[in-house]
This record gives structure tokens, sequence and C-alpha cells, in this order.
């Protein structure tokens, strides 16, 4: 039986949905895929970027290759499971159920550190690693800092020295920047420079104390990768696993990525990567725009380079304010958005007497929009920080309109996750000191002293967890120690199984909670959470690396009075709002000093970045774009019932003669009322005439 003539007939049905330019990106390479050369997806802001890689990826599965070949590496967990649910559909449509079998056997998918977990485990003999190590997170790895800066008398010193989560960002910055530390200090931390030998010093301490407790922080996933694929015989063997590899979001990968992706695929065969250079960024987590913007000088001759400019989100009449503003960037691939979708409404730049009236004027607007049926949930306010929207909470609480703030805690940050997790991370791996640490002392009667004891002799012991059980606790905590070493010796055995694991230490913890927080009730939900979290893994060490990886917003964050109500208005720092689109969006403080911010104006790459930023912030808005330019803007720390304050200008990246893209409006216009907190006229007073009197 021929099923060559049916197959062609769905494919050709299913590449019909693409509009031209994405489908020469989907079928590049031709009859011979699996040698395509190398493929740089521009995809500007709206312009199916994530359909148009799920299609390239279905696309090679259709073709012939094998899905069990196939490297996806994304920013998010989400977003490789979203990817992974488009591709099964697509092939599902062309090829029936054999086909989302297929792409359901794709098993490398994922974000760069979570592949990097696991190709270290696979590959830990030959590296010299324990393949049961545990992953810290950042606030572990800056605990452990905190431990060796201790130890090495840093924290002693006349002169202050950096914390601990100062240290670990120039670690960080350094490690994925592949910069040297006096570069990195120089650069980003010049306030720390004069410690660049202590600095040296720690870091070796870090790098050891890790070593010892076999631990890996964030940056090792990607250091290891990075440092195997330089060695010749292992590096080839990792390579040759893929035919193909897909990288989303290239423009917010850092130097050390784009190392291990040379490693891959060194001659650029196979590769593929989709990005943006207008919405780089990110350079706060050391990723470079470089990345992209040399990738086809990288690869010269050979690479190939598709710009996706035709945007399915925004009007035109907002597109052209966003591609006047991009246009003047210093250096950046052409490409010029343009929408099928007109309007008579430019965006508006709203000129506001200070933060009371633009709070007033975004409210007045966001409840207009309500009544005229675009919900609370379609409409954003963006700020550059998060303390900008300070004056907008109070109104909106004023006038009773919910709301949910982007940027809280994660849900791994609440320390009662954190306790239960390290219960777990510490019966893996008993030589995690920084687990152990705070294991410990949450019995009654154990401080830091008995905690370093007892930790103490675990890592002398060849068997940690007996050394536990020998160990003699103090009388206070005498009563409650034989459950203690019961529940973790039954973990340590596996006694109970995956995933009663965590119902066990949730049972033991319970009373320990009630005892630390005065709201165990409300926490205990996020616990049962955790629990339902946890079930959907195969075993406890895939639990802690990938939850640690990619943690899940905090449920207590979202959740309380907004919801309450039938709906609720999103406020968002820009970062936060990335990959995220609403029907009218209000963008606060366009004003130099909030952006560009007055921090982020020491060089061209930081100004320039700056203006990529409020390019994302324009492309979110689908019909409606308010940019608010309050006149009179409080300086750091001040509120409008302070004093100091600047008479702010409209932002150098929407120049006057870009103005003619722009609706220009003043609020409150003429005859219109005050808004609350402006001054009432009055009758001026004579205080000259009176100053005049005292003397006659």
């Amino acid at each position: 039986m021929n099923i060559a003539t049916p197959i062609a007939a769905a494919q050709t049905d299913y590449l019909g949905q693409l509009n031209p330019e994405q489908r020469r990106a989907v079928e590049h390479g031709g009859a011979d895929l699996a040698d395509a050369p190398p493929l740089l997806i521009i995809a500007g802001a709206g312009s199916g970027k994530t359909n148009t890689l799920a299609h390239r990826v279905a696309h090679l599965i259709v073709s012939g290759a094998d899905p069990r070949r196939i490297l996806l590496l994304t920013f998010s967990r989400r977003a490789a499971a979203e990817m992974q649910r488009r591709v099964e559909r697509i092939t599902a449509r062309v090829m029936g159920s054999q086909g989302g079998t297929m792409a359901g056997a794709m098993s490398w998918s994922g974000t760069f550190h979570a592949v990097g977990a696991r190709l270290l485990r696979n590959h830990a003999h030959d590296i010299g690693l324990d393949p049961a190590f545990t992953i810290h997170d950042r606030e572990d790895s800056a605990d452990l800092m905190n431990l060796v800066r201790h130890e090495l008398g840093f924290s002693k010193t006349q002169k202050r020295f950096p914390m601990k989560g100062t240290c670990l960002s120039i670690y960080s910055r350094a490690v994925n920047a592949t910069a040297p530390l006096d570069e990195t200090l120089g650069q980003f931390f010049p306030w720390c420079a004069e410690w660049e030998g202590q600095l040296r010093t720690l870091f070796a301490g870090y790098v050891e104390a890790k070593q010892k407790q076999n631990v890996l922080d964030y940056d090792d996933l990607l250091l290891y990768w990075a440092q195997i694929m330089s060695e010749g015989a292992l590096a080839a063997e990792i390579a040759s696993r893929f035919d193909h590899v897909m990288v989303d979001e290239y423009q917010d990968t850092n130097r050390l990525q784009a190392s291990i992706l040379l490693g891959l695929k060194p001659n650029g065969r196979g590769l593929t990567v989709v990005g943006d250079d207008a919405q780089s960024i990110y350079s706060f987590r050391a990723a470079t725009v470089r990345n992209i913007l040399d990738f086809p000088g990288h690869f010269s001759p050979r690479a190939e380079v598709v710009t996706l400019e035709r945007n399915y989100r925004s009007t035109q009449a907002i597109l052209a304010a966003a591609n006047a503003v991009i246009e003047l960037a210093s250096e950046r691939f052409t490409k010029n958005l343009w929408s099928d979708r007109p309007s008579a409404d430019k965006p508006a730049v709203v000129n506001v007497a200070d933060d009371v009236a633009q709070a007033s004027y975004v409210v007045d607007r966001i409840l207009n929009n309500r009544e005229a049926g675009i919900s609370l949930k379609s409409q954003a306010v963006l700020f550059r920080t998060s303390s900008h929207s300070a004056g907008l909470e109070v109104e909106l609480t004023r006038r009773n309109i919910p709301f949910v703030k982007f940027g809280g805690l994660k849900f791994l940050e609440a320390s009662h996750i954190k306790d239960v997790l390290a219960v777990l991370r510490f019966v893996q791996n008993p030589r995690d000191r920084v687990a152990g640490f705070r294991v410990a002392q949450l019995l009654p009667g154990i401080g830091p002293g008995t905690a370093g004891k007892l930790l103490d002799r675990m890592a002398a012991s060849g068997d940690p967890m007996r050394a536990l059980s020998e160990f003699k606790p103090p009388a206070a905590a005498s009563e409650c120690w034989q459950e203690f070493d019961d529940t973790l010796g039954f973990l340590a055995r596996n006694a109970v199984g995956w995933p009663d694991d965590i119902d066990s230490v949730v049972r033991w913890y319970a009373p320990h909670m009630e005892r630390i927080h005065e709201d165990a009730p409300a926490r205990a939900a996020d616990l049962q959470q955790l629990a339902q979290i946890a079930a959907t893994y195969p075993s406890r060490e895939r639990f802690l690396t990938e939850l640690t990886l990619d943690p899940p917003d905090a449920t207590s964050d979202q959740s309380g009075p907004p919801f309450l109500d039938e709906d609720y208005l999103i406020l968002s720092t820009i970062h936060s709002a990335k990959g995220q689109e609403w029907n009218s969006v209000y963008l606060l403080n366009t004003v130099d000093g909030c952006l560009p911010s007055d921090l982020s104006t020491g060089s061209t790459p930081e100004i320039e970045e700056e203006r990529r930023l409020l390019y994302v912030a324009m492309t979110r808005a689908r019909d409606q774009l308010h940019l608010m330019v309050p006149q009179r803007f409080f300086t750091h720390g001040q509120h409008s019932s302070g004093d100091r304050h600047v008479y702010a200008q409209r932002t150098r990246f929407i120049p006057n003669a870009m103005l003619k893209h722009f609706d220009k409006r003043s609020w409150p216009t003429p005859g219109t009322a005050k808004p609350p907190g402006a001054q009432k006229q009055r009758a001026p007073i004579d205080i000259g005439a009176r100053m005049r009197g005292m003397w006659k």
C-alpha cells in the first residue's frame, strides 16, 4: 500500500496555513533536510515565532527525521511543553496517530539547564562527577557562598566586603559571559574592584565546597556542559546524538550557551535558531545580543536568514510607532513589522502633571474600557521597575479595582516549601551542606553550632546517614530526634518509594511548621500542591532537578483578593511581560531617568537595551497603547508626599520627529475635573502687600 500520496496531500494542506516567509523557514534545506545549512529565523514581535518553529520541527519528523535525534532548547519548561503539544497536533494531522506517536518520542526538549543536567548525569563518570549530585537554586548557592565567605574571614574585614548575593552575581556573570574577573568587576561591579584578589580566593573556595558536597549550581550545568564540548572524543559522542538542534529565543543566550551550540554543531549543519535582536533585554543575566547579530557572519557564507515581518497581534498604527522606535537602534537586523489590521487610532503619548495624575488617567481609561466591553484581564499596565507602580496601586485599591502584579516570590522561595525540598535533597545527597544546615535547624534546640558539628561528623564519615544516627543531640532536641532520624533513614533507604516520599516528609514537617509559622494552615495548602506536583514526576531525582531548574510561580502571589472578583487587572514589569499580549496597554513613566533608567545610561550597549525595552513594551499591545509622560517626577525613595522631584522629559527614544506616529494628549484637558490630589484654583493672595505693610 502506497501512503506517500495522502501524506503529501496532508502535508501540503498544513503548510498552506503559513505565510511565504514562515513556509520558507519551515522548508529550509529542501529535499536534504538532514544536511540543512545553519538557519537564523528573525521573528519580529507577534509574527508567529512559536507556530513557525513548531511547524519546522513537525516538518522534519514528517520528512523522515528521527524525533529522538532532535534537540529542542527553550528558556522554560512550559515553552518546551507547549512546543511539544503543537508538534504532536501538526504531525497527527499529517500522519494520523502515527504522527502523534513520532512527535511524542521527542525526548530531548527542554531548557539549556535541564538538558545540561541530564547530559551530566549520563556522563558523570566520564568527568569525575557522582551522578547523585544535587542542584542548588540561587538562594542555596548564595547561602553556600556565604558559608565559604565566613570561613575565609571575609565577613570580618574592616572595610565593607560584598555581601553573599553580590558575590554570587559577580561569579555568575563572569562564568556565563566567559569574561575575566577583572573585566567583569570593572564593567558591572566597579565598587567591588578593590576586592579582586579576595574574590578570586572566595570563588576558588566556593568551587571546592561544591565539589566536596557533590552539588552543582545553575551556572555549573552550563559550565560543565561547555567544558565537555571542548573534549574531542566526548564532545563528538554527545554531538553525534543529535541530527538537528533547534534553539528558541536565541537573543537571550549568553556566551557559554553559544559555545555549547558551537560544540554541538561546529559547521552549523542541522542548526536552527529563532529570535529577535530587537527583543534582547536580559543583559543583566549575561545574555548578549551579539550572539544573534553575529550568527550569519560566524557561519558565513552558509547561513541563511529568514525574516518574519508580518505581525498577527497589533494594529498597523501601533506597529508604525514601534518600527520608528527600533529603527534608530545603532545595530540591528532590518525588518519592518506590518499588519493587515488597520486602525485610525494612533498610540497616545499622554502628558500628565505627576504620578497622581498618571494613576488617575490610567484608572479612568481602564474603567471606560471595561464599560465598553474590554475586560480588566485584557488590559495591562507595564513599567520599567516594580517600584514605579506604587502610586497606581494606591489608586487601584482606593477605587476597588482588583489587580495581580507579576514579579513576586517564586513558589520555591517560600520558606516552608524550601524546608520540605531541603529534606528531600539532604537524603538524596547527605553531603549537601546547605540542605543539611537548613534541615537540622528545623528541630527545636539545634542552632547553627550544633548543626555544623552534625554536618562535620557526616562529612568525615564513610556512611553519612549512620553518622547522623549515632549523633548525640542536645537535650532540647532529644524528644523529637528519634522521629527525625527514623524519617530520614526511611527516605535514604527508599523504604516508602516515590512519590510517597514527599508525604512522609510533609507528615514529619507538619508539627514543626505549626511551631515555626503562625499561618501554618494557609501554608499547608502549598504543601498539598507540592505533593500533587511531585506525583507527576517519575522519581525523586527528576523531581528535585526539574523543579529547581524551572520553578512554578507562587500560588500565594496569585490568590486572595484579585481572584475573589470575576476580573482583575494585570500589572507587570516589561521584563515579565515579554511574550505576552493585551488589548490595551499602558506604559508608566515613559521619561528619561525611567526609560532609559538612570542606572543604565553608562554605555551605548546599555542605552540600546533600554531602547529595546521600550520596543518590547509597545509591541505587547493589540489595539490601544498609552505611553504616560508625567512632567513632575519624584526621585529615588520619594513619593508624591515628598518634595525631592525633577521635571522630567519624554524619553529620548521618542524624539520630536517621531511624534507624527502618535496622538499627543495632555490630561486633564481644559474643562475636565482635576485628578485627585491636584490643587484647586484659588484667588491670589497679595502677600507682598502684607510684607510692605509690616513697616508702616
